[in-house]
């Protein structure tokens, strides 16, 4: 989750770093760091616990013209400034950034501890650096590579050391890592993320899994665990994108809500008769004999919705699995498998490792992304990209419907080529952004309504068919930013046990648009206000019967079944919204939470 920068060259090595951190405080706000080299030979740091502002307000070093830079995700250890990243060996000489887990670190950490080796922090990172400072002769390459021998787990690491004023060294195991070198030759960027280069033109490659990196000034050496030297073709990336701008919204979340009619239509585009899928060709996809869609959060909500219609218009038997779930059991894998793997930054690991497990049993991946660059556009037989653009705010919002909108297509897309046109849902599917244009008309009323419920501390979301993911989905975005317990159910299930948790303090939200259950959810309803607890209804506006029962109804455009999450979804985003603002919540950047999910 964590994110890592640095930078070699002709520029201020501490401006650049912070700059960088900016554009990489989605990976995780616990804390932020920055160590560097100075002109006397002595490494310089300085770290905070909180966001990067407190930082900001601490900072004292002068002018790096090497430096590593860190913003955390907290695993291992509190929140606090002791456990922030970069870490020190004991004798101050080397310095550490890490992103990632170290399962073995106990006892690695018990074995220095033995040799008399004290320890700050209780992070599994601080046992890296002084491992690379107990195998230190000379040489901080052979250290690095000597520690990563001893380490287990996925991970990344850049460091550097006092002897060695003018090279960073770094690695990865299974973790992203990039680096970039200028036109020129003149400096030299490591970063978690490539989207985080700034200010140049740049040549970039990837370390893999396995791969030791030093980088110097304009210069990169790749070496395997061997150090054996490795020959890697760089990638051409103009990074010339400005800054993601709020453009006079409140929140980045609102933004990004407001940009969906957009962002659906560019998920659209171009894509209504075809799709590329690059590695994939139409001869494998049409010989598959069933699905699983793969993802975490958002995206395995998205993989819900996608099963759903692929089962009910190209007729695939399908399935949708938890990322971080799928190594632990016994997948029915096969070569005539089509994985969809959905991530929208591409770097989600317990969706990568899914990938990997996959492809070990033969089968073909494609990968819904938003993210070019990313490890597992690399790493999968064929993508399709979002094209929704930067999402800035932790709580996913346009990503989530232009995944509906690319899993839509993937579903007409296969059932021409089995034979079982689908156009009625294309026609529909086209009309999607004008009607979701609707729903947003209807957020001044929807932020009075979240204003009554705002008091509330628990709530239920229940629908049914095609509504029962889309409430798992608005459920989710309450959790995330308002720290509100709320729970996404099926509503034929709430009889078999959470029934009993209702009453006058427990509201429910109904999701009503699925007319093929439009019996059974209204009947739903009566059983829930038996019950005594409020309900909050989002209905299209000829099923009239509802009003009757609701409390409160937020009327929507009526969609056919299987597009209605769309339409919901978006009223569930700013209802989660709305009630987040009323109760002051960091709506942006909510607690315990990053936007990259890198570590398992």
């Amino acid at each position: 989750m964590c994110g890592i920068f640095g930078y070699l060259g002709q520029q201020d090595a501490l401006t650049l770093c912070l700059q960088g951190l900016e554009r990489l405080e989605y990976r995780g706000y616990d804390s932020t760091g920055v160590a560097g080299i100075t002109s006397k030979g002595k490494i310089a740091l300085c770290k905070e616990a909180g966001k990067l502002s407190e930082l900001k307000k601490k900072l004292k070093l002068k002018k790096l013209e090497i430096a590593i830079a860190h913003t955390r995700w907290a695993t291992h250890g509190k929140v606090t400034t002791v456990n922030a990243h970069p870490h020190l060996d004991t004798a101050k000489n080397i310095a550490l950034v890490h992103n990632g887990i170290i399962e073995n670190y106990i006892p690695l950490r018990d074995q220095l501890k033995k040799k008399g080796i004290p320890f700050l922090s209780e992070t599994d990172s601080e046992v890296i650096v002084q491992l690379i400072a107990d195998s230190y002769e000379g040489d901080l390459l052979k250290a690095v590579c000597q520690t990563l021998h001893l380490l287990k787990g996925a991970f990344a690491i850049a460091v550097i050391h006092s002897d060695h004023p003018d090279e960073i060294i770094a690695a990865s195991r299974e973790c992203p890592l990039s680096i970039g070198v200028a036109d020129g030759a003149t400096e030299t960027i490591i970063s978690s993320d490539p989207n985080a280069f700034l200010g140049a033109n740049w040549n970039v490659l990837f370390l893999r899994s396995g791969e030791i990196a030093r980088a110097k000034k304009g210069s990169v050496e790749i070496f395997d665990l061997d150090l054996k030297p490795l020959q890697k073709k760089t990638e051409r990336m103009i990074n010339d994108t400005p800054p993601p701008s709020k453009e006079g919204f409140p929140h980045f979340m609102l933004k990004e809500i407001f940009e969906q009619p957009s962002t659906i239509q560019k998920a659209l585009f171009g894509r209504e008769h075809a799709l590329e899928l690059k590695g994939l060709s139409d001869e494998d996809l049409k010989n598959k004999s069933q699905v699983w869609f793969i993802g975490c959060g958002t995206s395995y909500h998205a993989g819900l919705l996608g099963s759903m219609l692929l089962e009910e218009f190209a007729h695939i038997p399908s399935h949708a699995e938890i990322a971080s779930e799928v190594r632990y059991r016994v997948p029915i894998f096969s070569k005539d498998t089509l994985v969809v793997a959905i991530s929208q930054s591409g770097e989600t690991a317990d969706t990568l490792s899914a990938v990997r497990e996959a492809k070990a049993h033969g089968c073909q991946v494609l990968g819904i992304c938003n993210v070019t660059n990313s490890t597992l556009t690399r790493e999968v037989d064929g993508a399709i990209f979002l094209k929704a653009g930067p999402e800035v705010s932790v709580c996913s919002t346009k990503a989530f419907t232009s995944q509906l909108t690319v899993v839509t297509l993937l579903a007409i897309y296969l059932a021409r080529l089995r034979g079982n046109p689908a156009e009625p849902l294309l026609a529909a599917l086209k009309k999607i952004p004008e009607q979701v244009a609707e729903v947003l008309k209807l957020a001044p009323q929807i932020e009075q309504i979240a204003k009554k419920y705002s008091s509330y501390n628990n709530f239920f979301f229940m629908g049914r068919r095609y509504m029962w993911p889309t409430c798992l989905e608005a459920a989710l975005k309450l959790k995330e930013i308002s720290y509100v317990n709320a729970g996404g159910y099926p509503a034929g299930e709430l009889k078999h046990g959470p029934i009993a948790l209702l009453d006058a303090h427990f509201p429910v939200a109904a999701f009503c648009a699925n007319g093929q259950t439009r019996d059974k959810i209204l009947s739903n309803l009566m059983e829930v206000k038996a019950r005594g607890a409020p309900v909050l209804a989002f209905a299209p506006a000829d099923f009239y019967e509802v009003e009757a029962i609701a409390d409160h109804t937020i009327w929507l455009p009526a969609v056919i079944d299987p597009l209605a999450p769309f339409i919901s979804t978006v009223a569930g985003q700013l209802l989660a919204y709305f009630i987040a603002k009323q109760k002051g919540c960091n709506i942006d950047q909510p607690r315990n939470l990053a936007k990259s999910v890198t570590v398992e």
